[in-house]
């Protein structure tokens, strides 16, 4: 077994594409449009989907927005340095919500970014090679 995707709703499926390509630096790997279910999904990732897992954008055409809730939490994706990934999300429009330094009650370096929909991404540091 292995993990494929991670699904989430957003409200304006171009907007949310281009903050995951342009901002993030992922590939749009497909878009299907789905008329009789009024709904699009579009897949997103840094590689293949047969090799690694990605995200899964949904896109109600009817809805224009969704309450985040309080059950999802982030989607992790691993850097070289938490600094300059952020720097390059503020460089491309996008929001730095938690600058980068260590976790709490912990020393791995963290940050978080928002996508458009107000989704939390961590960016974690990858740990130096001992």
């Amino acid at each position: 077994m292995r993990l494929l995707h991670t699904m989430i709703r957003v409200g304006d499926l171009q907007r949310s594409i281009d903050f995951y390509t342009q901002v993030l630096g992922m590939r749009l790997l497909r878009k299907t449009d789905y008329p009789s279910g009024r709904f699009t999904n579009a897949f997103v990732g840094y590689d293949e989907e047969s090799r690694v897992a990605v995200l899964e954008l949904t896109h109600n055409w009817d809805t224009k927005s969704y309450d985040m809730g309080g059950g999802f939490g982030h989607v992790a994706v691993e850097v070289e340095d938490a600094c300059k990934a952020c720097d390059e999300v503020k460089k491309r429009g996008g929001k730095v919500s938690r600058e980068p330094g260590p976790m709490k009650h912990g020393t791995t370096v963290i940050a978080f970014v928002e996508d458009p929909d107000g989704y939390k991404i961590e960016f974690v540091q990858r740990k130096a090679a001992s």
